[in-house]
């Protein structure tokens, strides 16, 4: 998944926003938390893609080749995408959806209602 189709993708996610900050990584979030990250993390010139997801998903992923905990964020159960080859695009895309329901679970329901994210 290019970067390209990673923020066309995150973009068609319910009451989404993206930025771009840590030395051009491009931060997507749901009420101000952040939920997916494409950067240039550590060695390599291909995109890494950082995503939130379950205990056991992070348990099951960080076994996998190719997939690590996400520097900095690995103790809110984050993973990190370590080559393009770790896996395709509609698994990312699943986990980036999971990633967003997580993240907007975690917020006030107040918040939730404005963002039009409870069902």
């Amino acid at each position: 998944m290019t970067r390209n189709e990673f923020d066309s993708f995150c973009k068609t996610l319910n009451s989404t926003t993206n930025v771009i900050q840590w030395g051009n990584a491009s931060v997507w979030k749901v009420g101000g938390k952040i939920f997916a990250i494409c950067s240039h993390w550590g060695e390599g010139d291909h995109q890494k893609i950082g995503f939130k997801c379950s205990d056991f998903s992070y348990m099951v992923l960080t076994e996998q080749d190719d997939i690590v905990p996400a520097p900095y964020l690995a103790r809110a159960k984050w993973v990190q995408l370590e080559s393009e080859k770790a896996m395709n695009d509609e698994d990312i895309k699943s986990y980036i959806i999971e990633a967003h329901k997580i993240i907007s679970a975690k917020l006030t329901k107040k918040k939730q209602r404005e963002l039009n994210l409870l069902a």
